[in-house]
């Protein structure tokens, strides 16, 4: 069994973004870290980002963002105090757009998809 096969993932764009990972065996961690990016004043986490995947060979962490452009800003500004907070990590953002065209050209999804 592949990895993606054991785990539940919140959303069907993480269990295709993981089913590819597996497919180049590419090592993964889903959601591996949840990072405080604010603290109330009694030093309390009051606002945390758990990045989607940490690939360690890269050691990069990635955001996926495809369900609800809404959030897009939202994870933006996460990802942004991420990268001020903890420096040394790095993190990218996958929209939507690119997330679609991944799956066209490995064959997850019809170009159909990609339509505006």
């Amino acid at each position: 069994m592949l990895p993606h096969e054991l785990l539940r993932f919140a959303h069907n764009s993480e269990r295709q973004f993981a089913k590819l990972l597996d497919f180049y065996n590419i090592a993964w961690d889903y959601e591996p870290r949840t990072f405080t990016l604010e603290w109330d004043r009694d030093g309390r986490p009051a606002q945390a980002f758990a990045p989607d995947f940490y690939l360690p060979a890269y050691d990069i962490y990635i955001e996926i963002t495809t369900l609800n452009q809404r959030l897009v800003t939202k994870k933006n500004r996460k990802a942004r105090r991420l990268r001020e907070q903890y420096p040394e990590i790095q993190i990218r953002v996958l929209y939507q757009r690119d997330y679609l065209h991944l799956l066209v050209k490995y064959g997850l999804e019809q170009p159909s998809q990609l339509a505006n």
